[in-house]
């Protein structure tokens, strides 16, 4: 599905989000109230001016005080790699992005990402993963790390990491193996309404960020509930 289309999905009845240099701000009618949205389209890079505008339009509807809905709309390339936007700080700006989705949903508004195109490292990070949930439309293509650069990194064969994410989910490209982990939680059926889908993931949300657990029940993460919980125990002895 394109931006146009799930827009028109969400607002029948129109709305007033608008896309500047691919960069997603607006909201509109939603389930009698409203619903905020932003986020990134076209598969835009996602940079410090970029992170810094998103920031504000999430401290605004929070300063806004309706606790309405915050949807992340997300079809990015990765963080904006520019000698500029390096130096001008922009894993602090990202950051800050992400920082600004947690207050938003601790003041009340819930977050909700949807992925439907492409997104990756910072970018994906500071956006989707930053939601309390993250919901994908078919098609979408996100990744953590793509695997050429993952090969960079850590200093091992392509091909053997080709063959290594097909059994290890956790660090491998790719819709499937984003569900399989628990980062993303559900996969939409984009032959049915949009708004009724978006509804019912606002209306169940539960308290808390609960990947650790989806991870573990489909096998993506099979560890890390158990690890994050031993942690959280020692510390509370400590």
């Amino acid at each position: 599905m394109t931006l146009a289309e799930i827009l028109a999905g969400l607002f029948p009845q129109g709305h007033s989000v608008t896309v500047r240099d691919g960069l997603v701000t607006g909201g509109g009618a939603f389930a009698n109230g409203t619903l905020h949205i932003i986020g990134v389209d076209g598969d835009t890079p996602l940079g410090v001016d970029g992170a810094l505008v998103l920031s504000r339009a999430v401290l605004d509807a929070v300063r806004a005080g309706d606790r309405a809905p915050i949807l992340v709309v997300v079809d990015s390339d990765s963080q904006r790699m520019s000698r500029r936007d390096e130096l001008l700080g922009l894993n602090e700006c990202l950051a800050h992005l992400a920082k600004a989705l947690l207050l938003a949903d601790r003041s009340g508004h819930p977050t909700i990402g949807l992925i439907y195109g492409h997104s990756a490292a910072g970018a994906f990070i500071a956006t989707a993963l930053a939601t309390r949930i993250l919901a994908a439309l078919p098609g979408a293509n996100p990744s953590v790390m793509d695997l050429p650069s993952v090969a960079k990194v850590t200093k091992l064969p392509l091909d053997k990491l080709q063959e290594m994410a097909k059994s290890t989910p956790v660090f491998a490209p790719g819709i499937d193996n984003m569900v399989a982990t628990g980062a993303v939680h559900v996969v939409l059926d984009p032959t049915k309404p949009l708004d009724g889908q978006i509804r019912d993931l606002i209306t169940n949300l539960q308290p808390g960020d609960d990947r650790d657990r989806l991870g573990e029940e489909r096998g993506g993460r099979p560890v890390a509930r158990g690890i994050s919980a031993a942690v959280i125990a020692q510390a509370g002895r400590g």
